[in-house]
C-alpha cells in the first residue's frame, strides 16, 4: 500500500503540473463517468494530502477525494514540472533496466518501485505512459510521442491539461466531496507531520496512544491515531525505538511514544525528499546507492524474514497481525 510519503509527493506534482489549470476529465473505465462530467472543463485550485489521502480541489467548490489503497496509483505523462529539492535528491534520470532498476553509471542509482518514479506513484508497478520532460528535467520520452497518450489498462479518471496527463487506477476511493465533508474526512485523522502544526501533533499522538490497551503496533497503522503510517514504516520506526510490537499503547513509556512520533517526522520528510521509505542511518556513498536501488539495502527489518538482524544477528520473524505482515526482531524488540 503507499504510505504518506507517495501521497505527498502525488500532491506536489498535482500542485505544479495540474493545479491553476483547466482541466478535461474522463472515465476510460466507465466506474467514475459521472463524477469525471462534473469536473470535466474546471479549474484545478488547490491540492493537499493529508495522510494516504489526497484531496484535489476545483472550482465552485468541488473536491476530488482519491485514496489509493492497497492497488491504486498515479501514473503522469506529459510535461513533468519537478519540485527542484526533489530533483535535487533523486538526480538525474537513467535507463530502466530489465528488472525494473533505473541504472545510471555516472549518478546516483534509484529503483523503479513506484516510490520515487517521475511517471508512476502509488502501488509498485512498472509506468505504462512516457512521459515528455519539461525544461526542469532531463530523462525519457520525446516531442513525437502521441499526445495524449492512448489509455492502457483500468483507468478510472483521467485529468489531462494542454501538456500533462494524470491517469488513476485501482483506488480504494476516488469521489466527489462538499468542502464540509472534506473537513469532516480530516478531522477524523490523526496529526499528519507535514500538515499539522508538529508540537501539537506530537501532543495528540501521545495522548491518545497512552490511554489505548491496543497494541502499539497496531496503533501506528491506525489512521485516526496517526496519519500516513503503513506497513514498511511501521515495522521501521518500532525497530529503531527498539520497541516490542505487542506492547500495549498505554504501557509504552512516554518517552518511546515521543521519540516514534519524532522519527516519523523525520522518516516522513526524507521519503518525501527522496522518494524512497530509506529508515536506516549514516550509510556511507556506496551503501546509499545500494539502498536507493533495493530495498533489501535499505531497512532493518522489513521483508527481512528468517534473515538476521543487522545488529544483534537473531532471526527475523514475521508475523500476520490483523491481515497484515508484522516483521521485528524478537531480541533487540523484546
Amino acid at each position: 500500500m503507499p504510505e504518506g510519503h507517495s501521497v505527498h509527493r502525488i500532491a506536489r506534482q498535482f500542485d505544479r503540473n495540474i493545479v491553476g489549470r483547466v482541466v478535461s476529465a474522463s472515465s476510460p473505465q466507465g466506474r467514475f463517468a459521472e463524477g469525471a462530467a462534473a469536473i470535466d472543463a474546471r479549474t484545478a485550485t488547490a491540492v493537499r494530502a493529508v495522510g494516504k489521502q489526497m484531496f484535489l480541489e476545483f472550482d465552485d467548490d468541488l473536491w476530488l477525494r482519491v485514496h489509493l489503497g492497497m492497488y491504486g496509483a498515479w501514473d503522469f505523462a506529459g510535461e513533468i514540472m519537478v519540485d527542484p529539492t526533489i530533483a535535487a535528491a533523486n538526480g538525474r534520470l537513467g535507463q530502466t533496466n530489465q528488472r525494473g532498476a533505473v541504472v545510471d553509471t555516472d549518478g546516483p542509482v534509484f529503483d523503479d518501485a513506484g516510490e520515487n518514479s517521475l511517471t508512476s506513484i502509488g502501488a509498485p508497478r512498472r509506468a505504462r505512459v512516457h512521459v515528455r520532460m519539461s525544461e526542469q528535467t532531463t530523462g525519457l520520452g520525446g516531442d513525437d510521442e502521441q499526445w495524449p497518450p492512448p489509455v492502457v489498462g483500468q483507468v478510472r479518471l483521467r485529468l489531462l491539461t494542454e501538456s500533462t496527463a494524470a491517469d488513476l487506477r485501482g483506488p480504494t476511493a476516488c469521489e466527489l466531496r462538499t468542502p464540509d465533508e472534506v473537513a469532516a474526512t480530516i478531522a477524523k485523522l490523526g496529526p499528519d507531520p507535514l500538515v499539522d502544526d508538529v508540537a501539537e501533533g506530537e501532543e495528540r499522538f501521545v495522548s491518545v496512544v497512552r490511554r489505548k490497551p491496543t497494541s502499539i503496533g497496531l496503533l501506528l497503522m491506525d489512521q485516526t491515531v496517526v496519519s500516513g503510517i503503513g506497513n514498511v514504516y511501521r515495522a521501521e520506526l518500532l525497530y529503531r525505538a527498539r520497541q516490542n510490537p505487542h506492547t500495549p499503547g498505554r504501557e509504552v513509556r512516554e518517552e518511546v511514544v515521543r521519540d516514534l512520533w519524532r522519527d516519523w517526522v523525520r522518516l516522513l520528510a526524507i521519503g518525501v525528499e527522496t522518494g524512497q521509505m530509506m529508515t536506516m542511518d549514516d550509510l556511507d556513498p556506496e551503501a546509499y546507492r545500494r539502498a536507493m536501488a533495493s530495498r533489501d539495502d535499505r531497512h532493518w527489518v522489513y521483508h527481512r524474514a528468517g534473515l538476521p538482524c543487522r545488529v544483534c544477528g537473531t532471526e527475523i520473524v514475521v508475523e500476520e497481525v490483523a491481515t497484515r505482515k508484522l516483521y521485528w526482531c524478537p531480541r533487540c524488540q523484546a
